[in-house]
């Protein structure tokens, strides 16, 4: 890698895909296949341009025809190529080849790999932008049975289907030398899948990381890396924990979101969850097979007072959810209309957000739209679509008294839009809540916590305590 000096610091420059590529080239030992569909063999052409192809590219191949690519890889449910189950089945046919093809006795150094993508660039129309599967199956050793893999979904930003195919090609030039060379780095290893690509190019929205030396890395910390670096805007985790793509959770689906710190859960955020959840599910043409429920935390929201993320605090809230079977989104949507438009992407169908009323305050608050041209009027007209409600939870004030959507007070310039939205029954109260529970914060309860202080364990749903206690989550300690 060549270094450049400035002052009396060392900068390191940033390798040419030219020199990625044949760096790897060059390497006696990495030997294997590319098998790309659907964008061009755009990542091969940099390893042959560069020189020494023939050390390193055992085969490169496109079965365009689905009928050809079928009998490769065998068929796919509802007729589906660009999907992780497809990628999956050609690194695993490729790897197969690989090992059944070339005789350890005269390849007895080499460290095979196979290289795949299958990829929808944007479509004539300009409807759909495109977006696509990555991955490389590898080893770093020889004689290692088991292989590495890392597998990302992108989505193309650019509108020209040259140019993602360009950007394809980088993207996976980047990846290679990155599996090789920065693999003890996982998090290196993320950023420079950018080089050489600007953000608004591209976008990464999840990465997976498997095999014996990614034993120690957890993906959900490396999609929360995803954020921070401002890769994609949201990431999404399954209640197993792994992460798992936005767009396959939320295709058509009905969605209803919380918002919360979730730290820890409370008997409160159960029981805003469940009455919203049963309110939705009355709403015309939502079933439980249909319906999605997403609980979602902001990324300013696990930021700490300094500006840093405290990952082990991330890691905390995760497993929390996870472990009550939660589906977690972490975004860098501030404001609800991002998030809105964001689920917008996935589905046309009916949509629930429910918040406490005290954040219904800060939705009708002018100063979080002031960057739009629109201003609040913008805002609502991308929030409140036809077929989107808030579930409002009620707020027990310091007199004792409650506060509800009917006598919420908002700013004068807002009563009247407010009065509309509420007419129209955008805003509906959350009747049936447990009045009892409204004392309880997560702050509260996290302070106590902390102090170990007894009696916390009664404010959370049953068995959330024991999950605390068991995985210490929190600075729990026995």
């Amino acid at each position: 890698m060549e270094i450049t000096l400035k002052g009396d610091a060392q900068i390191e420059s940033i390798p040419s895909l030219k020199d990625k590529a044949l760096r790897i080239n060059l390497n006696e030992n990495i030997y294997g296949t590319f098998a790309e569909i659907g964008a061009g063999q755009e990542t091969v052409r940099h390893f042959f341009r560069a020189g020494g192809a023939s050390g390193t590219i055992a085969k490169a191949m496109s079965a365009y025809d689905k009928s050809f690519s079928d009998a490769i890889y065998g068929t796919e449910k509802e007729n589906r190529y660009v999907t992780e189950d497809r990628l999956k089945k050609m690194l695993s046919h490729e790897v197969m080849l690989i090992e059944n093809r070339l005789s350890r006795d005269e390849y007895p150094n080499k460290m095979f790999f196979s290289y795949a993508n299958t990829v929808a660039t944007i479509d004539f129309a300009k409807r759909f932008k495109g977006h696509g599967w990555v991955g490389i199956r590898y080893q770093i050793d020889a004689n290692q049975e088991e292989y590495n893999e890392i597998t990302l979904h992108v989505r193309f930003k650019e509108t020209d289907a040259r140019l993602q195919q360009e950007t394809l090609g980088k993207l996976g030039t980047n990846l290679i030398y990155g599996a090789y060379y920065k693999y003890n780095q996982p998090k290196k290893l993320l950023r420079y899948l950018y080089d050489h690509i600007d953000k608004d190019q591209l976008e990464i929205d999840t990465i997976n990381f498997s095999g014996p030396d990614f034993k120690d890395v957890d993906n959900r910390l490396m999609s929360l890396q995803l954020l921070k670096n401002g890769m994609t805007d949201a990431v999404m985790f399954a209640p197993d924990g792994n992460n798992v793509l936005p767009a396959r959770v939320l295709y058509k689906k009905n969605i209803l979101a919380f918002r919360g710190s979730f730290r820890p859960v409370t008997k409160v955020n159960i029981d805003m969850y469940e009455k919203s959840y049963n309110m939705f599910l009355q709403e015309n043409k939502v079933t439980k097979e249909k319906t999605q429920v997403i609980f979602e935390i902001t990324l300013s929201n696990l930021r700490a007072s300094g500006g840093e993320i405290d990952e082990q605090d991330f890691m905390d809230r995760a497993r929390l959810l996870c472990s009550l079977g939660q589906t977690v989104l972490i975004s860098n949507f501030q404001e609800y209309y991002k998030l809105v438009e964001y689920f917008n992407l996935y589905t046309k169908n009916r949509m629930g957000l429910s918040m406490g009323i005290n954040n219904l305050i800060d939705i009708f608050d002018e100063k979080y739209y002031r960057h739009l041209s629109g201003g609040i009027l913008e805002a609502f007209g991308k929030l409140f679509n036809k077929d989107l409600k808030i579930y409002l939870y009620p707020m027990l004030n310091e007199n004792k008294t409650m506060t509800t959507s009917e006598d919420l007070k908002v700013h004068p310039r807002m009563k009247e839009l407010y009065k509309y939205f509420k007419f129209n029954g955008k805003l509906v109260d959350i009747k049936n809540y447990e009045p009892e529970i409204l004392n309880i914060f997560s702050r509260k309860v996290l302070k106590m916590i902390s102090n170990a202080e007894p009696g916390w364990e009664e404010m959370l749903p049953e068995g959330v305590s024991d999950i605390i206690k068991g995985q210490k989550l929190f600075g729990y300690e026995a």
